[in-house]
């Protein structure tokens, strides 16, 4: 795409070397793959996808800022919520998806302030580039902490306190749909003389098949459906002893997400602070993701024995947990300080920007406490 930036030839040289295995797996499975093996090979494939190689990913270097990036504020906001949980469960945190540690720095900082540090953070993260990353900024800001923190390589059998995903979800594999006037087609991946094309066949998967034909979409309308978050989500539930889930993401409920007029679906692709719609772009240098269906989240963790705890916009459930008083003990006269905090905050909570799209979703058990990230504006009845 001539309107983005070009890559270095090493790293192009880094997207062909994958392009050439996800054409072996096209030709293994005899011509055609599912959009969601696609999407996971170009991810996650060792040393090779866009999460396992030694890219940067986050900040103004990387392609894409997420919040606790743009703001001390955010995990220092969030961390009066899991005090909260920690007090009615297991003083126990496990961060999935750690990215560039920013989140567990502030998190951990705020609970030491209050006195109310867990017993262990642990850290589940695929890519061992990141994980150098995190545990290079940990050790720079908190050493003393430092043995607190584990790095985990696989979700223990049994789950005790607060498990927190940071857009985690919006970056795990998805299915295509597309519909038709006589049935809802999967939309797959094949091998083209330049690169990757579309086909579309039956479904593969009756689960797929079976959701597909729940949703009523108009002829011509494509969108996702995501098997690997109903799987992530079903496999927490079962291991979790006692406390709560906490999935912050941008989507929508079910409703809204396939809205008869959403007729081109929600995925996108990042590259450098470039957003664009096509994910056959140097698989391997740009992050592709699409928009959670919060109804799924909600609906596959009560089917699992998990109570909904509370679903809301990222705006109310910082306010709720008191992200202004933290901005409130900065005097305001200090304008090198007071002012860029003042920005920040507006980033996060603003409905113009991640303030409405955001949400915050928690699900568990045995937690019997109205959690106070939830005390106002909650929307789980739009599920």
């Amino acid at each position: 795409m001539s309107s983005l930036p070009s890559p270095s030839p090493e790293a192009r040289t880094h997207s062909d070397q994958l392009c050439s295995l996800i054409h072996l797996e096209i030709e293994r499975h005899g011509g055609w793959i599912p959009f969601s093996r696609f999407m996971e090979m170009a991810l996650y494939s060792p040393g090779m996808g866009y999460y396992s190689a030694s890219t940067r990913k986050f900040g103004a270097a990387g392609d894409f800022v997420t919040a606790p990036e743009i703001s001390s504020l955010f995990g220092r906001a969030l961390a009066r919520q899991l005090i909260q949980i920690m007090a009615h469960s297991t003083p126990h945190i496990i961060e999935l998806g750690a990215g560039s540690g920013k989140l567990a720095v502030d998190i951990l900082r705020e609970l030491e302030r209050q006195d109310n540090l867990p017993e262990r953070y642990d850290i589940l993260e695929v890519s061992a580039d990141l994980r150098d990353r995190q545990r290079v900024l940990l050790q720079t800001h908190l050493p003393h902490l430092l043995d607190r923190v584990h790095w985990l390589d696989a979700m223990p059998d049994s789950i005790s306190g607060v498990l927190i995903a940071n857009e985690v979800l919006d970056a795990l594999p998805v299915d295509l749909v597309l519909w038709t006037d006589a049935q809802p087609l999967e939309r797959g991946v094949a091998s083209a003389e330049k690169g990757f094309s579309w086909q579309e066949r039956l479904p593969e998967s009756s689960t797929l098949s079976e959701i597909t034909r729940k949703i009523n979409m108009p002829e011509g309308s494509l969108s996702e459906v995501s098997l690997a978050v109903r799987g992530l989500i079903s496999s927490l539930s079962e291991r979790l002893h006692q406390g709560v889930l906490l999935f912050i993401d941008y989507g929508f409920g079910a409703s809204e997400y396939y809205h008869p007029q959403r007729i081109q679906g929600t995925l996108m692709c990042h590259y450098r602070h470039h957003a664009h719609g096509d994910p056959f772009f140097l698989p391997g240098l740009q992050d592709i993701t699409s928009h959670v269906d919060f109804t799924a989240v909600a609906e596959t963790a009560i089917d699992s024995g998990l109570i909904l705890y509370g679903y809301t916009t990222q705006a109310h459930f910082l306010i709720n947990v008191g992200i202004t008083d933290l901005l409130a003990e900065v005097d305001p006269k200090n304008s090198r300080d007071y002012l860029p905090l003042s920005a920040q905050l507006q980033t996060l909570t603003s409905p113009a920007e991640m303030g409405e799209l955001f949400k915050f979703i928690a699900v568990g058990k045995g937690v019997d406490v109205h959690l106070c990230g939830f005390s106002s504006g909650d929307k789980s009845r739009t599920l």
